[in-house]
């Protein structure tokens, strides 16, 4: 069994190029995980998330354990078989579903007592119990059991719901044991106070974990805060261990995330804008549903190798959308992954180059050049 272990590679400035090697298989960083919250990515067979360049996917203890249960996929042979991917799997530990999703929660020093969104059933989550679910799912990457502090906060709430997070972090450190196959993450919080943020660095540090992310980002701040936050955060954090930013996010706040340290991200952008009709480009995002497309024979993005933009036009892409057929919501978000992971892969070149200053200056050039007519 393969230990799992980080290196990096370069450095160009701040942006940090990496391997990480699991008993699954190796994950180049940055890295983007597609999200397949409930063994699924939408709209997405397994093979063709991969064929994207996807190397690991996010699922969700807090889906999973409600539909169809972690017991119910263990006994089924585990997570990987039982939606037929091979590399390795990321699993949020349910935190943040409980704080966004959930009705009538209760949250003790225990844990939390939830309703379920999905029927109304009463549910319990705790730190060991999330990890319990993790294991069961033989998630490759496990992360720690945490509350999601909301924004806005005030300081005194944000640090109080810190503090906890780092207790259930202790406890989640551990419930999970030794298991050096797998790899457990710590979770930084402290929403925008800098001195609360290195107190909880401080803290995971001290419990010791395989990787780190940084929570409580994406939530409603805006990015012109999170890159404040960004700005210390990410060096807060153990320099020799992956830094994953949860939940995030476009392509510029990707880019402005690897500037200023960050190695992992997962967002349900790309899927989920495949499903409404929104296709994610170099030039910007664009709205296949506007009737301008209606006739245009064009590709969605002419410098774009994916199946979609290969095979099909937008005009054919309009229409599929405009009626409702399944197929448009399948090839946008195929479209949508594998630009992500064109992207990361770009990324990666420039920061093994000691170029990516001048990739973020190009990036913003064709970002302002747009969706126009002549491309």
């Amino acid at each position: 069994m393969k230990k799992f272990n980080f290196k990096i590679n370069n450095e160009d400035g701040s942006a940090r190029l990496g391997t990480i090697s699991t008993n699954r298989g190796n994950i180049l960083t940055p890295a983007f995980m597609p999200v397949g919250t409930a063994a699924t990515v939408k709209a997405m067979m397994p093979e063709s998330v991969r064929s994207t360049g996807a190397e690991i996917i996010l699922s969700n203890t807090y889906h999973l354990m409600l539909r169809p249960t972690a017991e119910r996929i263990f006994q089924l042979g585990g997570l990987h078989k039982f939606m037929n991917w091979d590399r390795p799997i990321l699993t949020d530990s349910g935190g943040f579903q409980v704080m966004s999703l959930s009705k009538l929660r209760k949250i003790t020093e225990d844990g939390v007592t939830f309703k379920s969104h999905v029927d109304g059933s009463k549910h319990y989550l705790s730190p060991e119990r999330s990890i319990e679910i993790q294991k069961l799912l033989g998630s490759d990457i496990v992360m720690c059991f945490d509350e999601c502090t909301p924004y806005p906060t005030t300081k005194v709430e944000a640090e109080t719901s810190m503090s906890m997070s780092m207790r259930w972090a202790k406890r989640s450190r551990d419930a999970f044991g030794d298991r050096p196959e797998h790899a457990l993450f710590g979770i930084q919080q402290g929403s925008t106070f800098r001195d609360l943020r290195e107190k909880s660095a401080e803290k995971l540090s001290e419990i010791g974990f395989d990787g780190y992310a940084i929570g409580g980002l994406a939530v409603g701040e805006g990015q012109e805060k999170m890159f404040k936050v960004l700005d210390y955060a990410p060096n807060q954090l153990p320099q020799d261990k992956p830094r994953y930013l949860m939940g995030v996010g476009k392509p510029d706040d990707i880019i402005g995330a690897v500037q200023r340290g960050v190695d992992m991200f997962d967002c349900v952008l790309p899927s989920r804008s495949g499903r409404t009709g929104q296709g994610l480009t170099r030039f910007g995002a664009i709205n296949l549903r506007n009737s301008r497309h209606k006739d245009d024979e064009r590709p969605l993005d002419p410098f774009c190798k994916c199946p979609t933009c290969q095979n099909y036009s937008r005009a054919y892409l309009h229409h599929t959308i405009k009626i409702g057929e399944i197929i448009g919501s399948m090839l946008l978000t195929w479209h949508n992954l594998h630009y992500y992971q064109e992207l990361m892969a770009d990324i990666r070149k420039a920061i093994r180059e000691n170029e990516f200053s001048k990739f973020v200056d190009d990036f913003n050039k064709l970002r302002m050049i747009g969706d126009v007519e002549e491309l």
